[in-house]
């Protein structure tokens, strides 16, 4: 016998009821015939699934195993089926049953949904992050997520994966932060030398940053102080106390007693990119999604003070038009 879809929910019905006799009354089935279903289903996957007896039923180690599988396959079928018939009835021709959205760290996947949920209300937007861009390409390529926004050192290449399209939403300079207190906070901009004597605080990724980062600092004259790798929370604290500096990207939204310096000559970049498979569904809708990726990020260029006034001279860098 082949297990089928309907084997496992009356697995997953005398789990929930405790007891045969009680999940036959919810499938409205007679009980001789759920347990003689039940005696078939267990010939099929090798073993009893459950210990019967006066109390009721109990998974067995293999129940346990068949029901966590269960678990996860009944919700996404019914998800399959729900996306199915939307999606068929859809007279879009750029829609897409979900936007599934995989992110690094970054000043666009809020802007990003919010664009999504307003242009398409009853369509399902979810969201997962990372600060491995590799993970999130390969989620893209494996068809777990739509989309991934990662970001880039430079002109380095997007993590390598088949039959992947990216395209540029903005690039940015690399900014530092400082505590207010600090004695360089009140400068214009800053010279990467003036900060050699300086711990630094990061956040973890799988790119080249660390490497660009660090050629950076030689051509400055110095090698980086110790390194702080840590989430962004704890970056920040540690800059508020002065334990450290930080780089961010220019968009960064200020928190309470920091301020966000412009390094002279901008010696490192962060680029923008959204990638999508080129033969999944969603590529019909990668144009627009590129939009409104674009139109997010340009709100966070013009929430950031610092980095609006900064572009009047540097006009090569901001949202890709």
């Amino acid at each position: 016998m082949d297990l089928e879809l309907r084997h496992l929910k009356i697995v997953r019905a005398v789990a929930e009821a405790g007891s045969v006799t009680k999940a036959a009354t919810r499938l409205g089935l007679a009980q001789p015939s759920l347990t003689a279903q039940l005696k078939r289903i267990e010939r099929a996957l090798g073993g009893p699934l459950f210990e019967r007896d006066r109390n009721g039923a109990r998974p067995t180690p293999l129940g346990e195993m068949v029901l966590s599988r269960a678990r996860v396959l009944l919700p996404a079928v019914r998800e399959l089926q729900e996306d199915a018939v939307r999606f068929a009835n859809n007279s879009d021709p750029e829609d897409i049953p979900g936007y599934r959205l995989g992110a690094t760290h970054g000043p666009i996947l809020g802007g990003l949904v919010e664009r999504l949920t307003a242009a398409h209300p009853v369509t399902p937007v979810t969201t997962r992050t990372s600060w491995s861009a590799r993970e999130l390409t390969s989620m893209v390529t494996s068809g777990r997520l739509d989309f991934a926004l990662i970001g880039t050192c430079g002109d380095s290449p997007p993590p390598k994966a088949d039959a992947m399209s990216w395209s540029t939403v903005g690039s940015d300079p690399v900014f530092v932060l400082l505590a207010e207190d600090h004695p360089l906070a009140g400068e214009s901009e800053l010279e990467l030398s003036r900060l050699a004597g300086e711990c630094w605080a990061v956040a973890p990724g799988d790119g080249c940053f660390a490497d660009c980062f660090a050629g950076a600092c030689a051509r400055a004259g110095f090698v980086p102080m110790p390194i702080y790798e840590t989430d962004v929370t704890t970056c920040l604290h540690l800059v508020g106390v002065r334990k450290a500096v930080a780089l961010c990207q220019a968009t960064f939204q200020l928190t309470a007693g920091l301020v966000m310096m412009p390094l002279a000559g901008a010696p490192l970049r962060w680029r923008h990119l959204l990638g999508w498979h080129t033969d999944s569904i969603a590529a019909r809708a990668a144009p627009s999604v590129v939009n409104y990726a674009r139109a997010a990020h340009a709100d966070a260029v013009r929430r950031s003070r610092r980095y609006s006034d900064w572009l009047v001279a540097n006009p090569r860098f901001g949202t890709l038009p």
